[in-house]
């Protein structure tokens, strides 16, 4: 059990690290006169699929991979996930995840001047991009479904019967995706850890707004375990008549 928990701290500090580090320094490294335009959206959806995928293959085989609390209660509700191992698992992703924004606040020099999005964090009903927020309740159908998504993608992947050397594109690129459809609206979560650790060092507006950030991944997590269980799961004996 200690080696799946410091495999869950390792990988989830690398998601943190990685995909909230290349937003807070990469994603517009040259200044606008120069014609250089950083990484921007597409490059920081990237970072956050490849820290998945990276960790996935380096330590999904100890702990399977969770990296997020949403992800082991969707997989505790898909049948797949003991409920003893959950409360330790979400406790060293929760501390992965704020100790890799402690690391990144210190190379930072800070966190920001605590706005909207500052630091990587998470927001809804503000108009950080393109001019335009987006309210509450959107912000919640949006984590909700994409993280119902995601466990979907994760559970059918990693199915005994799917091919399970390439589970680690799928779920690296599916990330990828989800961070491409969703920065716009919430500077996208789908991951309650990595929420917590960015607000807890900006405090304000992220913190208030934090429950949303832990409420609406884990019941979509949920509900995409339950989909995947219940419909879609085939079983040894419909496989074999297949």
């Amino acid at each position: 059990m200690t080696k799946k928990l410091f495999a869950e701290f390792f990988g989830t500090f690398w998601l943190v690290f990685g995909g909230c580090g290349s937003a807070i320094f990469a994603s517009q490294i040259a200044p606008a006169s120069t014609g250089q335009m950083g990484i921007l959206l597409v490059g920081v959806a990237l970072a956050f699929g490849l820290t998945v995928l990276t960790m996935a293959y380096a330590v999904g085989h100890i702990s399977g991979g969770h990296f997020n609390p949403a992800v082991s209660f969707g997989l505790f509700a898909g049948g797949r996930f003991s409920a003893k191992e959950l409360v330790p698992y979400i406790v060293a992703q929760c501390v992965g995840a704020i100790a890799a924004a402690g690391a990144l606040s210190f190379i930072n020099g800070g966190v920001g001047d605590g706005s909207a999005g500052s630091f990587a964090t998470n927001f809804y009903e503000s108009a950080v991009y393109f001019g335009k927020s987006y309210s509450m309740q959107q912000a919640f159908m949006t984590e909700f479904l994409l993280t119902c998504f995601f466990l979907i993608i994760i559970m059918g992947a990693t199915d005994k019967f799917a091919n399970g050397k390439f589970a680690g594109i799928a779920i690296g690129l599916g990330l990828t995706l989800i961070h491409l459809i969703s920065i716009p609206i919430t500077n996208t979560s789908v991951n309650p850890a990595r929420s917590l650790s960015q607000a807890v060092f900006v405090g304000g507006q992220a913190m208030s707004q934090l429950w949303l950030f832990w409420v609406a991944p884990i019941l979509g997590a949920i509900v995409g375990g339950a989909i995947y269980k219940f419909l879609l799961q085939r079983t040894d004996e419909e496989v074999a008549n297949a």
